[in-house]
């Protein structure tokens, strides 16, 4: 996203959203009865210790991950006689060069921001601003990233095989979860939403529907009702899985039940891509994202969400009536011809 375009009001507002969406999750620190954990907090946020953080993932463990990585999915996807070896091998390559320019940023002395000597970094767990946890604005980690992406996009567009992006994604996400094997807990939570950057820049089009907004003044009855939408889309995801999970109890893929953690994992990022896509969609006054980019992934075996048709179908169908239950009355003429498109590319068989 260019500098002139990220100072366009509404899509400086949506940006912010989508920062949001990288915010540390506290959660799995006791920080507020441990004294030693805020403290290794604070000082795994410095520079020095991100420094150390990137130098623990250094290239050759990198690549060993990646291609690790790799291999697990590949033999996960057997089924679909997905990518000969070498192919599978060139991607993981691929990947460990996306992880190594993130390991440059996130250890930029540009992007840490030293915390007052009497605050307190713990005491900022709901802030929303990046640059409090030392990460760097969202356009700069996707200006980073970009031509390693449109490299990727690249590629994907050219290969014959409908299955590469459904590789990619759960490459990338077993991936994440090795490099995460290598950190501390803490390290964990301050590496974590550089990870789940990489995963999502990889198929939801966020950085697109920040875009988009350019075509809308920030007071535009569509704006807003994005605007408003936006900050909610994992909370939406959240509660349509777990109606599957209750509509569908006994289901069960290669991979396990939908209540598996990796399942639930690619369930909830897929229904967050759903909603992407529609708010994409929306702003752009055009339902061509979901016939030409959306429709094509899902086709890939159901998407990676690794269940069938049936269940992406009525998972799409939840999903759609909770966004409509979001609106008000008036909003909702302005979005029924993008659900319907929607609801309409993912047929009931």
């Amino acid at each position: 996203m260019s500098s002139q375009l990220s100072e366009i009001p509404a899509v400086e507002r949506l940006a912010n959203i989508w920062s949001a969406r990288y915010l540390p999750d506290l959660s799995a620190l006791p920080i507020s009865n441990d004294p030693a954990v805020r403290q290794q907090l604070r000082e795994a946020a410095s520079g020095g210790s991100r420094t150390q953080t990137a130098h623990k993932l250094n290239e050759k463990l990198v690549e060993e991950k990646c291609v690790l990585a790799a291999i697990r999915t590949k033999e996960l996807l057997a089924h679909y006689k997905v990518l000969d070896l070498a192919e599978a091998w060139r991607l993981a390559k691929f990947a460990s060069r996306i992880y190594l320019t993130l390991l440059e940023v996130y250890q930029e002395p540009s992007s840490i921001v030293a915390m007052p000597s009497k605050g307190r970094l713990w005491e900022t767990y709901g802030d929303t601003s990046l640059a409090t946890w030392g990460m760097p604005p969202i356009e700069k980690l996707a200006d980073a990233l970009e031509p390693l992406f449109l490299e990727f996009q690249e590629k994907y567009l050219r290969s014959q095989d409908r299955y590469f992006l459904n590789f990619i994604t759960t490459q990338i996400n077993s991936s994440n979860a090795l490099l995460r094997e290598q950190l501390t807990p803490v390290e964990r939570v301050l590496m974590n939403p550089y990870l789940k950057f990489v995963e999502e820049q990889v198929a939801l089009p966020w950085q697109r529907v920040c875009a988009a907004a350019a075509k809308h003044s920030p007071d535009s009855p569509i704006f807003m009702m994005v605007e408003q939408n936006m900050p909610i889309v994992s909370e939406i995801s959240t509660e349509v899985y777990y109606q599957l999970c209750e509509l569908f109890p006994n289901y069960s893929s290669r991979r396990g039940r939908l209540n598996h953690p990796e399942i639930k994992h690619s369930s909830l990022r897929d229904l967050d891509m759903l909603q992407a896509y529609l708010w994409l969609c929306t702003l752009e006054k055009s339902l061509d994202f979901v016939e030409q980019e959306l429709l094509s992934i899902y086709m890939m075996g159901s998407g990676s969400l690794e269940i069938s048709w049936r269940i992406t179908t009525k998972a799409n169908e939840l999903l759609m009536d909770k966004i409509l239950e979001q609106l008000e009355f008036h909003q909702k003429s302005l979005l029924e011809p993008y659900v319907k498109g929607m609801i309409e590319a993912f047929p009931s068989q």
